[in-house]
């Protein structure tokens, strides 16, 4: 019961991303799975459940994205994947238990401090993009938390509201290609594994839809301090443990 629980909340989370409540209850999706087994496995599952997301994302951001910053961005993405699939694979569960801990309290420290991110003077360098791409495919092969180093990138740019998520869409959808046959030649990601979850994937565009309506009729600022406490909750539980 505990595991269908927990399967279904994964499920609506992954929507509500690519809804657009942002990347914060995304980051909660690998801490929730980790309860019921091990790192490696909430990792893999969760991919499927985020390629849906960004298949659905992606028609309504058609070429709202930058086309040089992804040009930037995902040669070193793809240098973080195979570094963070390798980790992931060879890693013992409780090491990897610890590091996704750190990776999302990482998050709730960047998410407090992101404001002042826009404020900074910035002179953007070619090294920062591929810094960002390569944190961001570590983080999202580790663990599935590679949002913080690219948006924090975009952040500095100062790209406008459409492009920002254009952009992010369009990284992640490769990034997620990447990583899928990693995944699968490494055993991260098995056929068997995947079918115990199929049931809950249509539940991903009900969270999507969800997102979307949730937008213009709560506090989100609110929701956004009720995630990041919940993130904080899990990752100082993962290090504790």
């Amino acid at each position: 019961m505990t595991f269908t629980i927990i399967v279904i909340i994964a499920a609506l989370l992954a929507g509500l991303v690519k809804g657009g409540l942002g990347p914060v209850p995304g980051a909660l999706i690998v801490p929730l799975l980790s309860m019921t087994m091990p790192v490696s496995r909430a990792v893999g599952l969760t991919l499927p459940m985020f390629m849906i997301g960004d298949w659905l994302a992606l028609p309504a951001y058609w070429r709202q994205w930058d086309s040089r910053a992804l040009r930037l961005m995902l040669p070193a993405a793809a240098v973080g994947v195979l570094m963070g699939a390798a980790l992931l694979k060879t890693l013992p569960d409780d090491v990897l238990r610890k590091a996704l801990g750190i990776f999302t309290l990482a998050a709730v420290v960047y998410k407090l401090g992101s404001d002042s991110l826009s404020a900074l003077k910035y002179s953007p360098r070619d090294w920062h993009g591929w810094l960002a791409g390569w944190g961001s495919g570590l983080g999202s092969a580790l663990a599935n938390a590679g949002a913080p180093p690219i948006t924090a990138y975009l952040l500095l740019r100062k790209f406008q509201p459409i492009c920002f998520i254009g952009t992010t869409a369009v990284f992640f959808l490769v990034v997620n290609l990447l990583k899928l046959p990693i995944f699968i030649a490494t055993h991260v990601l098995k056929a068997g594994q995947v079918m115990q979850i199929a049931w809950a994937l249509p539940l991903i565009p009900l969270g999507v839809w969800l997102g979307r309506w949730m937008i213009d009729r709560i506090d989100a600022r609110k929701f956004e301090w009720l995630m990041l406490a919940l993130l904080a909750w899990a990752g100082i539980s993962l290090l504790l443990e």
